[in-house]
């Protein structure tokens, strides 16, 4: 072979490898992982069907297998989100939402994992209240927000969404051991300088303050709070949407 031929290889080569879009082979992998990830849980949840009711044992198994699953498939689809919008805004579907129907379904989409940890789910929503808002993207913070309380709850959960002064403010409350310190440190930090390398919990976070300040309304931006209940010590998430 000669040297011109070798360097139109060379250059053949180069330009292949500048068109590969590795990012779109991930983010079809990603699709693909959901998928079989949502096919899993159905399995999951017919076992945990049939396991006895004194078969604490196994039951204790499900529940972990099944929050686990949970985990990775919400952080596939906060990953994917973040993909398609670059890291830059997520893209945001404004529509009115009736707020008792959206809660609803979050809870339902967990009934298996609420039913065998035997938590009490409490919803203090009115039945009339909506409001506009991106009603995919909200189904995703709460539904994670949920698990992680039902995994780390004791006893009861209260869901809440009423309107203040103008604004939605959607509560999940458990009974747990509250948020850690370093949590509650970054639900603070300027989200131009969050790091998301502490793990699943940071991208979590920082997928919620993104959704949250997607929505705008008169100037104004949404925001999440986190806090711990000063008489039981549990984990309070607050969501409030212009």
């Amino acid at each position: 072979m000669n040297s011109i031929q070798k360097i139109e290889e060379q250059e053949e080569s180069q330009s292949t490898n500048e068109n590969f879009d590795f990012s779109s082979v991930i983010a079809v992998a990603i699709h693909d992982m959901k998928n079989s990830l949502s096919l899993l849980m159905q399995s999951i949840e017919q076992l945990a069907a049939n396991i006895p009711a004194d078969n604490l044992v196994a039951r204790e198994g499900i529940n972990s297998v099944h929050y686990e699953a949970n985990r990775m498939n919400t952080t596939l689809v906060q990953v994917l989100s973040l993909y398609r919008s670059e890291l830059d805004a997520l893209p945001v579907n404004i529509d009115e939402c009736f707020l008792i129907d959206l809660v609803e379904e979050v809870v339902e989409s967990n009934r298996t994992y609420i039913n065998q940890k035997e938590l009490s789910v409490i919803l203090d929503v009115d039945e009339d209240l909506c409001w506009y808002l991106d009603r995919e993207l909200i189904y995703l913070l709460i539904h994670d927000v949920l698990i992680n309380a039902i995994r780390y709850g004791c006893d009861h959960i209260n869901i809440s969404a009423k309107e203040i002064n103008g604004e939605l403010q959607v509560k999940v409350v458990d009974d747990g051991s509250g948020y850690p310190a370093s949590m509650l440190e970054m639900a603070t930090v300027k989200l131009d300088n969050f790091c998301i390398s502490e793990g699943r919990t940071g991208l979590g976070l920082f997928f919620a303050r993104l959704i949250a300040q997607t929505h705008k309304n008169n100037g104004k931006a949404g925001f999440i709070s986190l806090s711990n209940d000063p008489i039981t010590g549990g984990s309070i998430f607050e969501l409030r949407l212009p």
